[in-house]
């Protein structure tokens, strides 16, 4: 084996590493491309290039498919190497280390030294370039020799990083990779490593399989004694028989497989829904378990008659699939964002907060592409410690997603994410498969996100809800038929009154938030106003401190309690008559 070129080279290599590494707008000569990006993303992530300052997980979750799965092929790589200088190592998704087999105690402690580790981070936004975080941000094999690392602990080393997918879903769930002396590299390395990553997808299929399987039989045996509708589903696979196809169309059916993994997710046997086609529907969900573990959920649907479940007193016809509303405003914003659909232009959707920016966009989606995918890239998931995986995902999802593509929440993320986003972006645009619409807040963009908005050509304002107050009765009606009231409970005209005249500041997440604290203490008869929250029973001229919200409130429950009596509710909160009349006026408290 030629020893002397590779020396030079790698001579050469960490020369340019070095002038990268000092010199700003120097782009290195010699480096490969794909080591050069990841450079400049660990130079944006703030790596340090002189130390290793890791990320610890202290109890990493050792017991998942992917783990059980590895082990026996790990084993066996193990054994075939018979004590050559080559460490075995297993990541999770986001880099820590799971499990790692070493058979030359020269490079274990070397390993040690450097925590390449169980329950130590290898992700790129942590150590700068390297074989496992690297070959997680480029979604594909990758190999990092001697000076390519970014940190110059890792120049001794060599590693090939390979991620390991799903075989169902295609998501990746892991990295194998081979790590040696830097001196022992070659092809061979990478080629090992792709081998060993495939034996385990192979291995993880065969448990996947089993799970579904007992899947499969709790859906065949469903069906045997059902003459209704039936689902089976799991985060992979979804069934459905002859008479759920038959009797639902595209947009019931992406409604109700939507809301049978909430109810599963939240272990609820029974729940009813209305579709959007305006059928209602009542599921039966039973989870199913496999090995121990779950497999999935069984649904049994029923259609509901009226004496099951009756109509509420004041309906009104959907504008789009799951939304209500009248409101000129309002409906203009439903009908813009309808025709940009239709257009194949991109969209960007402006509002406040709560104002129903996805809820909208998810109910186009429904009219005008019912059959095809609908994703979310949601910047509010980039959790810390998380933000390198989220950005893979997301960018994997523009990559090769179709049908509906909306980015929200964007705002929080940093500047080297948004650059990121945008060229995936771009090359989305490029490829022209999804339709992309991004929700924004209300009020002039940061800076580093005007590059990203560029893309969108059109923007849609939807208005607050206080813009459109005429929508509130039936807003409120169609979110109790939401919460399942059955039809038991309506809202007065004396607590409705208050509700049209709150500013809603939350729009209409607010709304929903305040009918459910209202049912956890009045589930049939009539709503009054006595029963909504204090912020409600008030319409301040200003915006309340922490001090005087609580004051308001104390004084809205000593008015509950006193039946509206003023002088009453003053002995009791120990004030005043003439300070309780002012107060009231000042924080603008409903009062009889």
């Amino acid at each position: 084996m030629a020893v002397e070129p590779r020396r030079r080279d790698g001579n050469l290599l960490a020369q340019a590493r070095q002038r990268f590494l000092t010199v700003d707008p120097l782009q290195p000569e010699g480096v490969r491309q794909a080591i050069l990006a990841s450079w400049w993303r660990s130079r944006d992530s703030n790596v340090a290039a002189d130390r290793l300052d890791l990320v610890y997980v202290r109890d990493p979750d050792l017991d998942t498919p992917l783990t059980r799965s590895a082990e026996p092929v790990l084993r066996s790589l193990r054994d075939q190497l018979d004590g050559q200088p080559v460490s075995i190592v297993l990541t999770d998704a986001t880099g820590v280390v799971l499990s790692r087999l070493t058979a030359d105690a020269a490079l274990e402690r070397q390993l040690d030294r450097v925590h390449l580790a169980p329950g130590f981070s290898y992700a790129e936004a942590v150590v700068g370039t390297n074989g496992i975080g690297t070959a997680l941000e480029a979604g594909r094999a990758m190999h990092v020799f001697g000076h390519e690392h970014y940190a110059e602990n890792l120049e001794q080393l060599a590693c090939a990083g390979v991620p390991v997918r799903h075989p169902v879903s295609g998501k990746t769930v892991g990295v194998l990779d081979l790590t040696c002396w830097r001196k022992d590299a070659g092809p061979l390395l990478v080629a090992l490593a792709k081998t060993t990553a495939e034996q385990i997808r192979q291995a993880l299929l065969a448990e996947t399989g089993m799970r579904e399987i007992e899947l499969l039989h709790a859906y065949l045996r469903a069906c045997k004694h059902s003459s209704g509708m039936v689902f089976a589903l799991n985060n992979d696979v979804v069934m459905m028989n002859v008479t759920a196809r038959n009797t639902l169309d595209t947009g019931d059916q992406s409604s109700l497989l939507q809301h049978a993994a909430e109810a599963l997710a939240q272990k609820l046997t029974s729940s009813t829904l209305d579709l959007p086609s305006g059928m209602r529907v009542r599921l039966h969900t039973r989870p199913v378990h496999g090995d121990g573990r779950l497999a999935g959920g069984v649904v049994d649907v029923r259609v509901m008659s009226s004496e099951d479940h009756p109509a509420p007193r004041a309906t009104q016809p959907m504008l789009l699939p799951g939304l209500i509303g009248s409101g000129s405003l309002w409906r203009r914003a439903c009908a813009e964002i309808e025709s940009i659909h239709r257009s194949g232009g991109w969209v960007a959707v402006e509002g406040e907060p709560g104002v129903g920016k996805l809820a909208l966009i998810r109910a186009v989606h429904q009219r005008q592409d019912p059959g095809a995918h609908f994703s979310v890239v949601d910047g509010a998931e980039a959790r810390p410690g998380c933000g390198p995986q989220w950005l893979r995902e997301a960018r994997r999802t523009l990559a090769e997603q179709d049908g509906t593509i909306v980015l929200r929440h964007l705002e929080p993320l940093p500047p080297a994410s948004l650059r990121l986003l945008t060229e995936s972006l771009e090359e989305a645009a490029r490829r022209q498969g999804a339709w992309v619409a991004i929700a924004v807040q209300d009020g002039p963009p940061r800076p580093d996100l005007i590059p990203l908005l560029r893309l969108f050509p059109s923007s849609v304002q939807v208005p607050p809800l206080r813009h459109h107050v005429e929508d509130v009765p039936p807003l409120v009606a169609f979110l109790l038929q939401r919460l399942g009231v059955n039809g038991q409970l309506t809202c007065s005209s004396e607590a409705m009154q208050v509700l049209m005249r709150s500013p809603w500041p939350g729009n209409a997440q607010q709304v929903l938030e305040v009918l459910r604290q209202v049912l956890r203490h009045r589930r049939t008869g009539s709503i009054l106003a006595a029963d909504l929250p204090p912020e409600l029973q008030s319409l301040s001229r200003r915006r309340l401190s922490t001090m005087e919200s609580l004051e308001r409130d104390a004084i809205v429950g000593g008015l509950k309690d006193a039946g509206g009596n003023k002088a009453q509710a003053a002995r009791a909160l120990g004030m005043s008559r003439a300070t309780i009349y002012r107060k009231i006026h000042d924080f603008g408290i409903a009062s009889s």
